[in-house]
Parts: structure tokens; sequence; C-alpha cells
């Protein structure tokens, strides 16, 4: 069965919309016929389906209100009809501000709960496919192998589905952290979700680069550039998220999963840098450990739910893996009806001249407007009168280390990202997350056991993020990596030479099999306590202000390509290596340990704006790394920006 695109025309940008037209083009009858028709789903889960599609037309009707009364705040929709008149634009800016109403601890939780929601969805994506993976019917939907027994004939077919999400992310992060730097962090954020979430908000948004190529919209200068990028992101989730769920072929899927993996990208890629900028020096590891605690929760949360939908229809129904694909659209809808309401970071709203905002969010967030605060901020807009906008194609030039000129040595920082990523993907976690029940299978456990053991697994990442949140701040970033890194490896090699003895003697294998176990468990808690939280701090935090969303596109884009290739040859490892496969993730992780001792910087307790400094250093160690930190820690100093120098950039405290 086809899938039916509705699209409506918005070339012309009418004043007009009415209901009539809208229920026209998005007749549910016409969405239903997205969804496959098998009487072998059986009546309840049609009637999921049917709710569900209710769900996404309202969502779309309130995303379609949201962005057109955000680029053209002068019309609004009235109640009934959703026609559009013009008004004050009081009740936008109402909408706006909602964050002003907030206590500073408020504010700071909500920032925490939207990002949380974000880092979720990324998670659950990721977990998502080893129980999808193990439902009889996606394998014979694919292709991939025998219907009903399950057995996967195609590891090479399979692991292309599920490495080619990450290409879709690598895509993303660029897309994304690009747009987070032009147009802001929640403003990206909002347009990756809604682009997932609604197609023809494309065609509308395409109308309004060709009659504003400026970038600049009419009556929509008050509108909270961040906030459009998370925005976009979530779009983009949503929209893969369904297509996922509606899958009829191989085919089908790697479209849908490319679509999800460009919001992915973008919503990993944005979220960690508003975090950073929007924490204070000593707790900004903390707070991002304690954000990356929904990524062990999205995990878990796929796997629990792959472990209850196994028990239905003795785990050949359709349902076991479709409502799976289709429970990733809830954190999307729920990110793109509230992640306006957030301000945007102030480190962004300085580096596009908005230095009263800047303030007042600072403030705000912060608390205070004390001497430290006031300190803050000085740097903030003594950095950003040196911004300079960039380009897509400033990735290539970086890359290459040929565009130094918005600050020293840029491609460093960049091949640092991307190989702190490529090093956490090869320390053998993709093998635990998406092989879990492979893994435990081998072990000797029933086929129950394994989803439940699988989900506990993941479970335990939740306590050791918490463990991060605690200790990355207090210990450092190199510390966690060196020590993180060299526990792995024990690990590894323990649990290597565990099945290596029950494939030589079966009869230890089920004696052997708690051992093995505990050793993946605290694999996992490992992990989560240092790499799965330093590994996307650290790219948040060496990037200048004017390119920091973009730069950490650099190590999302290592994590998309490492976790890509790792996840696409696992499944040859282990069917020719089987369990020696991780004698190489031991060697791997011993390996990383005089990496990071001589190469990777400390940011532990250092301003952003500080950061810069380091990077001054002629050759790439970290060594030479500390002592131009030593020599240029005080940005105001360097700069030679003086308090009576920055009276145009500072008003309200001049005043």
């Amino acid at each position: 069965m086809g899938m039916r695109i509705v699209t409506l025309d918005m070339t012309n940008f009418p004043e007009l919309l009415t209901r009539r037209e809208f229920d026209k083009n998005l007749d549910p009858s016409k969405l239903a016929s997205t969804w496959p028709a098998s009487t072998a789903l059986g009546h309840h889960l049609r009637v999921v389906l049917s709710r569900l599609r209710q769900c996404i037309k309202a969502t779309l009707l309130a995303a379609h209100k949201e962005l057109v009364t955000t680029l053209r705040p002068d019309y609004h929709f009235s109640k009934h009809s959703f026609m559009m008149s013009k008004h004050s634009g009081s009740a936008k800016t109402g909408l706006r501000n909602a964050w002003k109403r907030l206590s500073p601890g408020q504010l700071n939780i909500a920032i925490q709960l939207f990002s949380l929601i974000s880092i979720f969805f990324e998670g659950y994506d990721q977990g998502v496919m080893g129980g999808v993976n193990a439902a009889p019917d996606y394998v014979r939907v694919v292709n991939i192998g025998q219907y009903p027994s399950g057995t996967v004939t195609n590891q090479t077919k399979q692991g292309g589905i599920i490495s080619i999400y990450y290409l879709g992310a690598l895509v993303g992060c660029f897309l994304g952290g690009w747009a987070a730097d032009r147009i802001g962090r929640i403003n990206g954020l909002s347009v990756k979700a809604t682009s997932l979430f609604w197609a023809p908000q494309i065609s509308l948004l395409s109308s309004i680069v060709r009659r504003y190529p400026g970038g600049r919209v009419p009556g929509a200068s008050g509108i909270g550039d961040q906030e459009r990028g998370l925005f976009c992101a979530a779009i983009f989730a949503l929209i893969g998220g369904a297509l996922q769920a509606a899958t009829q072929s191989a085919t089908f899927i790697l479209l849908a999963r490319t679509l999800t993996g460009i919001g992915t990208g973008a919503l990993t890629g944005i979220t960690p840098v508003l975090i950073a900028e929007m924490s204070r020096a000593e707790h900004r590891g903390g707070f991002l450990g304690y954000v990356f605690i929904a990524n062990y929760l999205g995990i878990s949360v796929a796997y629990w739910l792959s472990f209850g939908l196994a028990f239905v229809d003795n785990g050949l129904s359709a349902v076991r893996w479709r409502f799976l694909l289709a429970f990733q659209c809830f954190p999307a809808i729920i990110l793109l009806c509230g992640i306006r309401l957030l301000p945007d970071s102030p480190r962004y709203l300085a580096s596009v001249g908005r230095y009263e905002e800047a303030k007042e969010v600072l403030e705000h967030v912060r608390g205070s407007d004390g001497e430290e605060v006031q300190r803050e901020y000085k740097e903030i807009c003594a950095v950003s009168q040196e911004a300079k906008r960039t380009s897509p194609a400033e990735f290539a030039k970086v890359l290459r280390g040929l565009d130094n000129s918005l600050a020293p040595h840029l491609g460093r920082r960049a091949w640092l990202c991307i190989w702190l990523q490529m090093m956490a993907s090869w320390t053998g976690i993709t093998a635990v997350t998406a092989y879990s029940p492979v893994l435990l299978s081998r072990a000797g456990y029933s086929a129950i056991k394994q989803n439940g053991l699988a989900g506990g697994l993941n479970t335990i990442g939740i306590v050791g993020t918490i463990i991060s949140a605690q200790i990355v701040d207090r210990l450092g970033r190199r510390k966690c990596l060196i020590w993180g890194a060299f526990g792995l490896f024990v690990v590894n090699l323990v649990a290597a030479a565990l099945y290596e003895a029950s494939r030589g003697n079966a009869a230890l294998a089920t004696s052997i099999a708690p051992a093995a176990v505990t050793m993946l468990f605290l694999f996992n808690l490992i992990y989560a306590s240092t790499w799965g939280t330093v590994a996307f701090l650290i790219p948040t935090e060496i990037f200048p202000p004017e390119m920091r969303a973009q730069g950490n596109g650099f190590g999302v884009s290592g994590w998309a390509l490492g976790v890509g290739w790792t996840v696409l040859i696992n499944p040859i490892m282990f069917a020719h290596l089987e369990s020696r496969t991780y004698f190489l993730f031991a060697g791997l992780n011993l390996l990383w340990v005089p990496i990071i001792f001589f190469f990777y910087p400390e940011t532990k307790d250092r301003g952003l704006e500080s950061i810069d400094a380091m990077f001054n250093s002629p050759t790439p160690f970290y060594r030479d790394m500390e002592k131009a930190y030593a020599a240029g820690a005080d940005v105001l100093a360097v700069r030679g920006m003086q308090h009576a120098e920055m009276k145009s950039a500072m008003q309200s405290y001049d005043e």
C-alpha cells in the first residue's frame, strides 16, 4: 500500500486559512491510508492507530497556528474558524515572556525538564531497535529473516536499517547547529521537532525564505530566535517516528529512520549547548549529567515496553513493534507544545547584539545581579563583540584547518570532538545497548529473561548518570574519561574471558552466566558514570559562542559516525568472532587512556569565555594548553575590555 503525502499550498502565504480547508487537506480518512489495514493487526490496533491519528491531526493544527503566528505576529486565529486577523500581538508576547513569571529555581527546572524530554527522544530511538529486531512480524515485513521464528538471516541489511538513522543524525547535527547559531538554540530545537511533525510547514518555510531572503519576517522581530532551533528539531523527530510506525518495507523504514535521524541529530546537537550556556561554570557538568539521565531513561522505557509487548499474541503481533516505533512521537509532541515557553541562551542573545535581553535572562536564571553575575555578563559581552556570522561551508574549512578567523585552532577543536565520540562508540557501548538480547541468549537465558535483563541492563545506566552528575565537576573531565576507559578495559577483559570459558566447555555456560551478566551491568554503570556524559559535555565547552552549536555538531557527527559504524558491523563481528569481540573492545579502551592523557583539555570550573585561551597553544598537548590558559584566562584583561569602554554594550549596568 502506498503512502499518501498531504500538502498545503503555502506559496503565496495566504491571509486566510479556514478550518474547512484544513479538514479538506488533513482528512482523517486520507491520513488513515498511511497505515496498514491488515486484519492481523486486530481491532485493538486499529483503535490505537485511530486515536493516534486524531492526536497527530490536533497537534498539526496547533503547530500550524504556532508557526504562522510566530512568523506573522500581527495575525491570529479566531477560536472557531481559525481565520487570521490583525491584533496587537500582546497575547503572543505574553506567551514568549511566560518564563519571566517563574522564579530562578523554577526556570532552571523548566529548562532541564524540556532538555530531558529532548534527550529522552534520542535515548528511546537509540534503544528501540533492539526490541523491534526481536519481533518476528517486523523481520517478515522488512524481509531480513524467517517468520514466525524471527531468526535474522541478513545481518548486513539489519545493521544497515539501524545505522542509516545515524547518517540522518550526521546531517541533522550540522544543519541544526548552523540553525541554532543563526536563529537560536530554542528555535533550532523546535524547528527540528516540528519538521518531523508537519511536512507542509517545510513548504511554508521555503516560501518565507523566498520572500524574505534576509531572514527577517515583517512583524516578527521580537520572536525568540533560539526557540526556532529546538522547535524545528522536534518536527523532524515527530514525522520520522510516525513514518517508522507505518513501515511497509525495508525501503520505507530506511527513509523514515533517515528523517528521524535528522531530527535526533539536531536535538542532540543543540540541547547540550543550551544547558552549557545556561549553567554556572562550577555546575555545568552536573547539570548536563542530570539531563542525560533521560538518555538511559529513554533506552530503558524502550526495553521495558518491548518486554511487555512481547506477550501480545505470543510475540507475533505487529503491535509489538509498530507501537514501539509510534511511541517516540509523544515526547516530540510535548517538546513542540512547551519549548517555546523558554528564554534563549544569554550567550546567543549577546552574540547577535541583544545585550539587554541577554542581561535579563542571565540575571533571572542566576537569581541575582551581584558582582559575580555582573562579571560573567561583562565577559560574555567582551567575547560577543567580536562575533562573526558563519555559513554551513565553514564546517569543511574548519576540518581542514583552513579557517581560524573566529578563534585559533578551530580544526584542532573539531577533531578533538569527533575522535572523543568515536572513541566512546568503540568502548563497546553499542554492542551492549543494541545487542544485549543476543549476548544474554548466548549466556544461556530464556527469551523472557533476556528481555527482562536487557531492560534492567539499561536501567542501571540511570544510576550511572546520576553518579556522573555528582563527580564530573569534582574530579574533572580528564579523570572521568581516563579512569572510565581503564574500568571498561577491565570489564571487557573479564567478560571476554568468561564467555571464552563457556565456549570451551558448554557445561559451564549456566554457572558462568550470572558472572557474565554482572560484567554487562558493570560496563553500563561505568560507561554512564564517565564517558556517557563527558563525551557530550566537552564539545559544548571548547568552541566560541558564535559557532558553539555548530561546533558541537562535530561532536554529534563523531557520535553518529562512531555509533553508526559500530552498529553496522556489530552483527558481522559477533557472527564471526562471537564473544571474542570483547577482547577487541578491551584493547581499544586501554588505547584510549594515553590519548586522553596527552591531548584532551580540562574544562572543570572554567568559564566558557576563558576556555578559548587554551587553544592559543601552538601544540595540541595538554601540558601546553594549560600554560596557554594560565596566560590568557582573564578574558577582560586580555581583550582590554574595561568597564568604561563597554558603555555601548552594557547600558543597563552603566545606568
